[in-house]
């Protein structure tokens, strides 16, 4: 079966086999991450909106195959905090799928009384924290302009003082961006503040937004880890992933327009359905909605809005 909201599983460094739930449009953000693997946001925005039918996005969630995955996961391709009715979606999954629901999200807009309200039915929320000021905050992340990164902190202060489950804070850490130990120092202060359950340090590893951003050396991701007292997740999984084989090519677009894939990830994957995987991988080469990138001496497959 073909959904349009739903997708995977997708192996996760920190969650293990996560089925997708994604309730916003591509690329609509209320940041632009210099580091984002989907690339530059079309449209910044900060206001909430019901984007696509709530009875419709808990349709797919009811008949998807549970027994293939360890979480479901709210994220996509765009910020989840931006969908107006997400506590009514955390609770319909809860009510539908016996799995724990995870929320990733940017954490802008957790200065917001209601979406806090919201995000206490998940059980693990993924906020992101890769700035120490404003004006780094401007840099990396490229928020809308009526974010202010103050008011963001406090945010991640007051929900994780409230959440009932855990907050697992993400860093992502950039070569001669944020991994100096001036920054990372004062980055410690702000994440001691917020006191989340665990800290995970990401690294860039698909092709970013900006060709420019770059990952640091592994000397400097161990002292970072050090510092921030956090675990590093520098490498790829290339094992997790299910499809169906009746229908290989879409379900392999389906997960690269939210989370883009390397050739031998989906070699690997092609190899365990079929005895033709060159055929199936020259298929997908074709496919009008697939564009092939190069970086860091891998080829990695991305969805074409």
């Amino acid at each position: 079966m073909s959904f349009k909201y739903v997708y995977g599983p997708v192996p996760s460094r920190r969650l293990g086999r996560s089925i997708g739930v994604s309730p916003i449009p591509p690329k609509t953000c209320n940041y632009s991450c210099i580091y984002c693997q989907l690339g530059r946001t079309v449209n910044l925005t900060n206001e909430r909106q019901e984007f696509f039918p709530l009875e419709e996005i808990l349709r797919e969630v009811s008949e998807i195959p549970k027994e293939r995955a360890d979480v479901i996961t709210i994220v996509g391709e765009g910020e989840p905090t931006l969908y107006s009715r997400l506590g009514e979606l955390i609770r319909g999954i809860r009510q539908r799928v016996d799995l724990p629901v995870v929320v990733i999200t940017n954490g802008g807009l957790l200065c917001e009384s209601q979406v806090r309200e919201s995000l206490l039915l998940a059980d693990i929320v993924l906020p992101s924290l890769d700035a120490w000021d404003e004006k780094s905050f401007r840099l990396i992340n490229r928020p809308h302009p009526s974010l202010k990164f103050d008011r963001v902190v406090e945010g991640l202060k007051t929900f994780t003082r409230k959440f009932k489950g855990e907050v697992w804070l993400e860093i992502m850490l950039m070569k001669n961006i944020n991994d100096d130990d001036a920054a990372l120092l004062e980055i410690k202060r702000i994440v001691d503040e917020i006191s989340p359950k665990r800290v995970y340090l990401n690294v860039p590893v698909r092709p970013p937004a900006e060709p420019w951003v770059k990952p640091p050396d592994p000397e400097s991701v161990k002292k970072a880890a050090t510092i921030l007292n956090a675990i590093a997740l520098d490498f790829l999984i290339s094992d997790g992933y299910r499809i169906d084989p009746q229908d290989a090519i879409n379900e392999i677009v389906s997960i690269i327009k939210r989370h883009p894939m390397t050739e031998s990830e989906i070699m690997n994957l092609f190899g365990k359905i079929s005895d033709k995987p060159k055929e199936l991988l020259e298929s997908l080469r074709k496919h009008p909605k697939v564009i092939l990138k190069h970086w860091r001496s891998m080829t990695f497959y991305h969805y074409k809005p």
